[in-house]
């Protein structure tokens, strides 16, 4: 793929973007201001995922290693 054509489909996605969100029909300010709390909330449900998500696993993986009765040599 050359240069442009990846450039044309970045356009062509944020182009989508827009129409699906409605953000075309909005006002500069509005536009900018529905972006941040967009990225805002985005940012926020990744760090949670990013924090909890593996906690969550590692209790599940401990609570059904415990009831099938595998057991980790790994001491804590």
């Amino acid at each position: 793929m050359d240069l442009q054509r990846v450039k044309e489909y970045f356009s062509w996605l944020y182009y989508q973007y827009q129409i699906i969100s409605c953000c075309a029909v909005l006002e500069p300010w509005e536009r900018s201001m529905f972006n941040t709390i967009l990225l805002t909330i985005f940012a926020m449900v990744v760090y949670t995922a990013y924090v909890f998500i593996p906690i969550h696993i590692r209790l599940a993986w401990e609570f059904f290693s415990k009831i099938c009765g595998y057991h980790s040599t790994i001491s804590n």
